[in-house]
């Protein structure tokens, strides 16, 4: 199901439809401010296995996941105060943090460590979605087989429509990853340079 959504205006109807998706265990593609991103509740087990599945990725490799802002982080986070300020500058923006997590991490997509990774994309239909639902939502790349980023929703939509219940179509997305800051220790540590400036972690 190919559903367009008002980049600058969502329609309420529209993103309710896909938050029924969301609250009945279902699986949708979905814009961010960098690429298309494929997700789930984040308290879904069985929708965060199936998308397992369509990635074929291993259960070893953790997924990140979106908020609908700083304070939804908190309860899903441990947010130093450090981190807390960088992030009111930076959010939302295209940047994942990597944060402790706290106990409200369904472990399934934490296997190793006790950490995520959290975004909050300067997408209008993202967070207008994340934010009606009221809980995060898994975010993983939509990629081909040979692992690249695809941008258009309409092939994106041939490509998936048999393997999950929703791609909501916010135009084509220049293919772009997000920076990558980890605030683990006492400083920040810049893990990947994308899309999203860093030079304040410099």
């Amino acid at each position: 199901m190919l559903v367009s959504i008002n980049r600058e205006n969502p329609q309420v109807r529209l993103v309710r439809k896909a938050v029924d998706v969301l609250e009945e265990g279902g699986i949708i593609i979905y814009p961010t401010d960098t690429v298309y991103g494929i997700g789930c509740d984040l308290l879904n087990r069985r929708a965060i296995e199936r998308i397992y599945d369509i990635k074929q990725r291993s259960r070893k490799q953790p997924f990140s996941f979106v908020c609908a802002d700083l304070k939804d982080i908190s309860n899903y986070a441990i947010v130093p105060n450090y981190a807390y300020k960088a992030m009111k500058r930076l959010l939302p923006g295209p940047y994942t943090f990597i944060l402790e997590a706290s106990r409200l991490v369904p472990r399934i997509i934490m296997p190793k460590r006790k950490t995520v990774g959290i975004r909050v994309p300067d997408n209008r239909i993202c967070l207008a979605v994340v934010s009606t639902l009221g809980r995060p939502i898994i975010s993983t790349s939509v990629t081909t087989a040979g692992d690249e980023i695809m941008t258009d929703p309409e092939e994106i939509d041939e490509k998936f429509r048999h393997r999950v219940d929703m791609v909501i179509d916010g135009g084509v997305l220049p293919p772009a990853e997000s920076s990558v800051v980890s605030f683990l220790e006492e400083s920040p540590e810049v893990v990947r340079v994308g899309k999203g400036d860093v030079s304040m972690f410099g």
